[in-house]
């Protein structure tokens, strides 16, 4: 149900022409490369051919603003799995908003969602703090309003794949499970 090559297509159909980027299988690690002198157009770059990758890393260009497209990476610090308690918390602070956007993206595509920690094997923090944070945004976001560019994909995959329009926070019900045991 879920190609990447749709995935794509809607991309290219929606960005392409009016922002010169397109969305590039990649097979290691996902980047993001500004058009160049070899390459007239900027590259979102995802990793192994994954759907969820490409989700993520289109939520990053998402965020984006103009200045940052033209940096490698947004020219953004980027510290690898392995993290140590102090860089985690760094890292969980910079990934909310993509995350919360990540999860946008996944149900308008009608596709599962995992936050992701991304430190296997550095510190471990609670996932599930973690989420409540980025459901937390993903809410105002959607009280407040995405941006033209994450509106419009919204809006893209929404009619490709036939999910209902607008997103409502009624889609994005979660509940941190600490949350359960309280109750009981």
């Amino acid at each position: 149900m879920h190609q990447i090559a749709d995935l794509i297509s809607i991309f290219d159909t929606t960005f392409y022409q009016s922002h010169n980027t397109r969305l590039i299988k990649g097979v290691d690690e996902p980047i993001y490369i500004p058009a160049n002198a070899e390459t007239p157009y900027h590259q979102i770059i995802f990793a192994h051919g994954f759907y969820a990758s490409a989700l993520h890393e289109i939520a990053h260009w998402l965020v984006a603003g103009d200045k940052r497209r033209l940096l490698e990476d947004y020219g953004y610090w980027y510290c690898p799995d392995g993290r140590n308690k102090a860089q985690q918390a760094e890292f969980e602070v910079v990934e909310v908003k993509p995350q919360a956007i990540e999860w946008a993206l996944s149900v308008a595509a009608g596709f599962d969602f995992n936050v992701s920690v991304d430190n296997l094997n550095g510190e471990q923090t609670c996932r599930f703090d973690f989420q409540q944070r980025v459901h937390q945004q993903l809410l105002q976001l959607i009280k407040s309003g995405f941006n033209p560019r994450t509106t419009a994909l919204l809006k893209a995959l929404s009619d490709f794949y036939n999910t209902p329009w607008p997103l409502t926070a009624t889609q994005f019900v979660w509940q941190h499970p600490q949350e359960f045991s309280d109750a009981v």
